[in-house]
C-alpha cells in the first residue's frame, strides 16, 4: 500500500451525528454497529437515558466542585460502588480523567509508597514486552508497544522490559501449559539481576489489550508474580483500564486469577464514555504508609473527583450492577467465540480466537503451524479496519502485536447490554471483513 493510499484510509473520516444504543449514524445517513465500543469504552452504548439524565442533573446543580476544596455525593457514592466491586483491601483511589492519567497514579502512587516506608532506592519498574498503558510519559516508559513508542524513546522513566506472557505464542523453551510459570520466573530473574533494593513495582495487563489481542494471564501466572512480589517487596500494579470494569466478566479482570494487586487502574468501562473518568485503586496497606508519612496522595489533577464525571460513573455501574452485566457478559464470552469460529470456518489465516467475557481477539497469521504473521507492509489491520465500516461495522484493528512490527488482530469489545441478534451481527459483519480482505489481497 501506498502512502497515499494509508491517508487514504486513516484520515477520510466520516462525521458522527449520534448514536443509539449499539449503533452510530453519520451524516450520509448511514448505520454503523458499535463492535467495539470504540476503543473497548462504550460498555452501555450511546445515549442511554438514564445515563444522561443523571449527568444533566448534576450539570443543573453544579458541574465540578474541585476535590480539594470539597467532596460531592457523586464522588463518595462512586467511591462506595468501587469498593463493593473490587472488595477486599483495595479500598483507597484517586480519581482522574482517563486511562494514562489513571496508570500514570499508580506509578507515582507506588513512588510515593516505597518513600514512605524508607525504601527510595526503589525507584525502576518492571513491565513487559507487548503492553500498553497509556500516551503519558510515565505510561509510555513502561510500554512495550513499538509502533506507539519510538517516537517519545530517550524522553521516558525507562523500565525493564520482559516477555510478554502469551499462551499461543510462549516465551522460547515454554510450552502453552507451562508459559505461566516460564514468564514469572522470568520476573524473579530480573529483580534478582537488578538488585530488589532498586525496584518499586511491576506493571502488567491481565488481560492484554491492543498490544497483544485480549491476551489473557496464562494458567497460575498470576498466583506466581503475587508470590515473588511479596517475597522481595515490589509492588504489583495490574493495569485494568482496557480489561476492568466488567469488560472480562468480574469488575475486577484479575479476580479471575485470584489475586489482588497492591495497586490497579481503572477507566473506560467505569463511566462507558459518557465522560472522561478513571481511577488509581491501592490497598489500605499502601494508604497507611502514605497517610502516615505524608498525609495524603501526592498525585491528584485540576480534574480530580470530577463532580458530572462521578455522577456519569455511579449511573454508569448501578445500570450494570441492576441489570446483571457482568454475568452477561461472563456468560457470552463462550458464546463469542464459537460464532466467531463458525463464521470464520474454513478461513485458514486465522492463527487464534482468544480473549474473555466481551473483550475477544481474532489473530490473523500467514501459517498456521509456524504462528508466522503477515508482513507489516500489507497493513491488513488497517484494510479490514476500511472495509469493515464500509459494511458498518466498527471494530478495532491493530497492527504490531506479535514483535511491536508485525501482527495483525482484530479485537472486539462490544457493549455490555448488547442483544444476541446485535452480537451476531457483530460477528457475522467481522468475518465478512475479514474474508473481504483476504481475497482482495489474494491470502484466501
Amino acid at each position: 500500500m501506498t502512502k497515499a493510499e494509508t491517508l487514504t484510509i486513516t484520515a477520510i473520516l466520516p462525521k458522527v451525528t449520534h448514536g443509539r444504543g449499539s449503533y452510530l449514524w453519520d451524516t450520509t445517513g448511514k448505520q454503523y454497529i458499535d463492535g467495539s465500543g470504540g476503543p473497548a469504552v462504550y460498555c452501555l452504548g450511546h445515549a442511554h437515558p438514564e445515563v444522561n439524565a443523571a449527568i444533566t442533573a448534576q450539570l443543573g446543580q453544579i458541574a465540578h466542585g474541585y476535590r480539594y476544596n470539597f467532596s460531592t455525593d457523586a464522588l463518595e457514592e462512586l467511591t462506595e460502588i468501587i469498593r463493593a466491586h473490587t472488595g477486599g483491601s483495595l479500598r483507597e483511589m484517586v480519581y482522574v480523567t482517563g486511562g494514562s492519567e489513571a496508570v500514570e497514579s499508580c506509578l507515582k502512587i507506588a513512588l510515593q509508597y516505597q518513600t514512605a516506608i524508607g525504601q527510595k532506592s526503589r525507584r525502576r519498574f518492571i513491565s513487559r514486552e507487548r503492553s500498553w498503558h497509556g500516551n503519558t510519559l510515565g505510561a509510555l516508559g513502561v510500554s512495550g508497544f513499538a509502533e506507539r513508542t519510538t517516537a517519545y524513546e530517550g524522553a521516558f522513566i525507562p523500565s525493564i522490559k520482559l516477555s510478554p506472557a502469551n499462551a499461543y505464542r510462549p516465551i522460547e523453551g515454554a510450552t502453552p501449559e507451562t508459559a505461566g510459570q516460564a514468564c514469572a520466573a522470568e520476573l524473579e530473574t530480573a529483580i534478582l539481576h537488578h538488585g530488589a533494593d532498586t525496584i518499586a513495582a511491576f506493571i502488567f495487563e491481565p488481560v492484554v489489550g491492543a498490544a497483544g489481542g485480549c491476551v489473557p494471564a496464562p494458567d497460575g501466572y498470576a498466583k506466581r508474580i503475587r508470590e515473588i512480589c511479596d517475597r522481595h517487596g515490589v509492588l504489583m500494579i495490574a493495569d485494568e483500564v482496557m480489561c476492568g470494569a466488567g469488560r472480562t466478566g468480574p469488575w475486577r479482570a484479575l479476580a479471575r486469577d485470584g489475586v489482588e494487586p497492591d495497586i490497579m487502574s481503572v477507566a473506560k468501562g467505569l463511566a462507558g464514555g459518557y465522560m472522561p473518568l478513571g481511577a488509581a485503586i491501592c490497598t489500605t496497606r499502601i494508604w497507611d504508609a502514605i497517610r502516615t508519612k505524608d498525609g495524603a496522595f501526592g498525585t491528584g489533577h485540576t480534574f480530580t473527583g470530577h463532580t458530572a464525571a462521578c455522577a456519569a460513573g455511579v449511573a454508569v455501574q448501578n445500570i450494570i450492577a441492576r441489570e446483571g452485566l457482568l454475568a452477561r457478559v461472563t456468560a457470552n464470552e463462550s458464546r463469542l467465540k464459537s460464532w466467531l469460529a463458525e463464521a470464520l470456518h474454513g478461513v485458514e489465516a486465522v492463527g487464534d480466537i482468544r480473549g474473555r467475557g466481551h473483550f475477544i481477539c481474532t489473530e490473523l497469521v500467514a501459517d498456521r503451524d509456524s504462528k508466522q504473521p503477515f508482513p507489516a507492509a500489507r497493513q491488513l489491520a488497517l484494510k479490514i479496519r476500511a472495509a469493515a465500516m464500509q459494511n458498518g461495522l466498527i471494530c478495532y484493528p491493530v497492527s504490531g502485536n506479535v514483535d511491536g512490527t508485525n501482527g495483525d488482530i482484530v479485537i472486539l469489545a462490544p457493549p455490555y447490554n448488547c442483544t444476541d441478534a446485535e452480537l451476531t451481527e457483530i460477528t457475522d459483519k467481522t468475518a465478512v471483513s475479514i474474508r473481504q480482505v483476504l481475497q482482495s489481497e489474494g491470502l484466501a
